[in-house]
Formats: structure tokens, C-alpha cells, sequence
């Protein structure tokens, strides 16, 4: 028994070029938020594809805590204390530009 299995290259999700021309704007957004492409067809036959920009990996995450749990100190670093003394942060007197 020979099984063949195929992978399509088509998007997960396709639409008619008359639901494409009634909901585009929605559709562009959705594409930009979830990453995932859009083929669009007409008499059944793909036509167009919608795709995210190159740039854009799937859909955007925060910033904030991005490298949580990656990043660690080397060596005996005590992370509850302040690196430099506060002395070091005071503004050079010389340095200060006159007030006009």
C-alpha cells in the first residue's frame, strides 16, 4: 500500500476577488495583525495573494520583556545594588550650560 501525502502552497485561508472587494481594508488589517497571507481567487482560480510585508514575522509582540530569562549577569553580580555610586551622577559644573 503506497500513501502519498502533498503539501499545498496555498494560503490556509482563500477568499472570492467579490468578498476581497467588499471587505479589503478589514482584510488588510487582519493580514497585518496576524501575518498570515490571503489568496484570492476569481472563477475558482488563484489570482492574487495578500501577504504581510517581508518585514513583518507573524503577528507583533511587545517589546517589553522580550529577552526575559536570556539575559544573565557573569560572574558574582548583586542586581539589588546600585552599579556606580550616586556621587558618579552628579552633572560636572563646568559642563553645565549657562541658564538664559
Amino acid at each position: 500500500m503506497t500513501m502519498v501525502m502533498t503539501m499545498s502552497a496555498w494560503p490556509a485561508r482563500t477568499i472570492t476577488a467579490s468578498q476581497f472587494k467588499a471587505r479589503c481594508l478589514a482584510l488588510m488589517d487582519e493580514v497585518l495583525r496576524t501575518g498570515e497571507a490571503i489568496l484570492i481567487t476569481k472563477n475558482g482560480k488563484p489570482v492574487a495573494q495578500l501577504t504581510p510585508p517581508a518585514n513583518l514575522k507573524g503577528p507583533r509582540r511587545d517589546l517589553f520583556g522580550l529577552h526575559s530569562g536570556m539575559v544573565f549577569p557573569i560572574g558574582d553580580v548583586d542586581l539589588s545594588q546600585p552599579v556606580a555610586d550616586a556621587a558618579d551622577w552628579t552633572a560636572d559644573e563646568g559642563n553645565i550650560a549657562p541658564e538664559r
